[in-house]
């Protein structure tokens, strides 16, 4: 455990159920979760929703939620963009990183479960995801970010979506550990996926603006394991102050007043990665305003306007907050899912 036994938890048993409660009436029967009511989804987000029904204990729903990826899958192991009443929407291209962190998930329900079926029924879906994934490496070892049904492998790369890529790479490899099976070039690959995330900025945002306005560029490395000890709290400090708002959270980009609640849960678990719970339970307090009287959360704040916005209470953004509460509360086995594998 990582918090005194004595130590009120973060948010009460009564706030998680609603919280859980909230995803699960946005679910279809098909396993599908809608970033909202007869809204679309996309493969990330509707595992990150899974992943927090999971924390919490709801196990039947987070299996129909990876029953209907293993349904979705495509021949080549991948998913398309978004999926709408379930079926896919957007067919244009298929995401890295919306692939890989299927093995993310999975890793996560193993962890909560401590089931070996979990793997068994999974592993096929995982491993093609993991195969095509580490098709999609460039020379320096960055991970291309996208396939257009058109024009084929997308050649640049992004260090949000690489970092995230990182982690569910490591999570794959634990769960062909616990499988039994030899990964060694999933181990290579993922060594590979460091060196250019550390040494080799020039492999990312080659071919568009650089995304370092983004907040998720600062912290994902952290976030995922990329960094870790002095280095990634040397990363975390150096912009503090260019995206946390006090009071209020983190920024979505360091140049708009703008605070999500999603990126702040994220944050939250950067900083549990990284040992400083004082900072993570702060902002964790802070986006509790955000919070409706169903449980649900609100999307993002406009601090110049003094406005909720949008106007949607989005499922992973419920996801992002269970998993933090977990990650300061450990309420689940699987409480340190992120940082260092």
């Amino acid at each position: 455990m990582n918090r005194s036994p004595l130590a009120l938890p973060i948010l009460s048993n009564n706030q998680v159920s609603a919280t859980a409660n909230y995803i699960v009436s946005i679910q279809a029967k098909d396993g599908c979760i809608a970033w909202f009511k007869d809204g679309h989804m996309d493969p990330w987000d509707h595992t990150e929703a899974a992943m927090g029904l999971a924390s919490c204990g709801r196990i039947e729903e987070a299996m129909r939620a990876y029953d209907f990826l293993a349904e979705m899958q495509t021949p080549t192991g991948g998913w398309y963009a978004t999926y709408e009443f379930g079926k896919p929407k957007d067919q244009s291209r298929m995401e890295s990183n919306f692939i890989a962190y299927v093995a993310t998930g999975i890793w996560h329900l193993y962890l909560v479960t401590q089931n070996r079926t979990v793997v068994e029924r999974y592993w096929a879906m995982v491993e093609q995801a993991v195969e095509l994934v580490i098709d999609m490496q460039g020379p320096m070892g960055e991970i291309c970010w996208a396939i257009d049904s058109v024009k084929g492998l997308q050649e640049d790369a992004l260090v949000t979506g690489s970092s995230s890529i990182y982690h569910s790479l490591g999570s794959a490899i634990s769960l062909a550990k616990v499988k039994g099976v030899d990964c060694g070039h999933w181990v290579t690959a993922r060594a590979k996926l460091k060196r250019a995330l550390i040494d080799h900025p020039e492999a990312f945002d080659r071919t568009w603006e650089s995304k370092a306005r983004f907040s998720m560029d600062w912290f994902y490395p952290v976030l995922t394991g990329v960094l870790t000890g002095d280095s990634a709290r040397e990363r975390i400090n150096e912009r503090w102050d260019e995206f946390v708002v006090d009071q209020l959270g983190c920024r979505c980009v360091n140049d708009e007043p703008w605070v999500t609640v999603a990126e702040s849960c994220e944050l939250v678990m950067a900083l549990m990665a990284i040992g400083d719970r004082k900072r993570a339970t702060e902002i964790f307090q802070w986006i509790q305003s955000y919070r409706d009287n169903e449980g649900a959360y609100w999307t993002g704040y406009v601090f110049r306007d003094q406005a909720i916005w949008p106007e949607e209470r989005t499922t992973w953004t419920a996801g992002a907050v269970l998993l933090a509460a977990d990650a300061l509360d450990a309420r689940s086995n699987a409480y340190q899912l992120f940082g260092p594998h």
